[in-house]
């Protein structure tokens, strides 16, 4: 039981690691979309309206936006619980407009990887961006 502690609080010395893993993967995996957004917004417009999406062109640039802001903060590790949210509800609408007809499989344009996406942000919402992100140089500051 000694060796099992002494490990475990080793282990717990680097739980800030997976934070900041988890945080810098979510930013590259939005990078390419919000730019391909950006590229084309009025283009995303014109998808959005055909799957039905309310205020197709206001929600192309709410979701632009979003994913552009949550490249930058969960890179910085700045606001990281406020940026999930939105960031969440995206995924959430994605699954329902777009993947849930797919099934599961990410090869068949399924659901699993926004619900991978969904799982990761929900982690980060729970535990913060940890003690590596601008948030926590922020709270000490306080």
């Amino acid at each position: 039981m000694r060796a099992y502690a002494a490990y475990a609080r080793r282990l717990s010395a680097l739980r800030d690691i997976p934070l900041l893993l988890l945080r810098l993967v979510l930013a590259y995996g939005y990078y390419h979309p919000a730019r391909l957004k950006w590229q084309d917004i009025h283009g995303i417009g014109d998808w959005f309206g055909q799957l039905h999406i309310p205020a197709p062109y206001v929600s192309a640039y709410v979701v632009a936006i979003t994913e552009s802001a949550g490249v930058v903060l969960l890179t910085l590790g700045l606001w990281v619980r406020y940026i999930t949210l939105p960031l969440m509800f995206s995924m959430v609408v994605a699954i329902i407009t777009v993947h849930w007809a797919n099934g599961f499989e990410a090869g068949d344009n399924g659901f699993e990887i926004p619900l991978y996406y969904i799982l990761m942000l929900f982690t980060l919402l729970v535990y913060g961006s940890g003690r590596t992100g601008l948030d926590a140089f922020l709270e000490r500051s306080r």
